[in-house]
């Protein structure tokens, strides 16, 4: 199957990002109880991000469908996920951390639904289900290999370093699609 440029940019980008946001998993309960929190901090901080990240999902999808420069807001979406990641560094406390969620909810909202588009735009009909298919089995495999990755940061080194790569990765994600803008002032 040869897929389009876009295509091709728009997996590479988001499995960058994968593996940047997969380093993380559940390493946020340990990372929750070392500032102090505990399950009723992971529980409330966590259903912060979800109800804030589906919520901005309607709206974004609502406030951006058939525009152009869809592309822009995917860059913007993926650089302040990146810069988001380098605020668990400045988290403290359980309410820090609650915070530091809802951004990455709002985050994660601006570049999903755009990506979605952008990726659906750029198939054929002749291999649309195996482009998906590869798209989630791709961010599958990459989030675990970050895991286990970020897994080995975090018991080695420091949650610091960690969320220090993260954002690093996270930051090249951005890039990745930034060529999007670059190559197609269209989408």
């Amino acid at each position: 199957m040869k897929l389009s440029k876009t295509s091709r940019t728009l997996l590479l980008g988001a499995n960058i990002w994968y593996f940047g946001e997969g380093m993380l998993g559940p390493l946020y309960a340990i990372f929750t109880e070392r500032i102090g929190g505990d399950i009723l901090d992971i529980t409330w901080a966590w259903s912060a991000y979800l109800i804030c990240t589906g919520l901005f999902y309607i709206l974004v999808g609502k406030l951006f469908n058939r525009k152009k420069h869809k592309a822009k807001l995917l860059f913007t979406g993926y650089l302040l996920n990146a810069l988001l990641t380098f605020c668990y560094l400045l988290v403290d406390t359980p309410i820090e951390l609650f915070l530091v969620q809802i951004g990455l909810g709002v985050a994660e909202a601006i570049g999903t639904p755009v990506w979605d588009a952008l990726f659906a735009a750029s198939l054929t009909k002749e291999h649309d289900t195996y482009a998906w298919g590869l798209s989630t089995g791709q961010s599958q495999l990459v989030s675990g290999i970050a895991f286990a990755f970020g897994g080995l940061l975090a018991y080695y080194y420091s949650f610091d370093l960690l969320f220090i790569i993260m954002g690093c990765v996270q930051v090249v994600a951005a890039g990745v699609v930034f060529q999007l803008m670059k190559n197609n002032s269209e989408i």
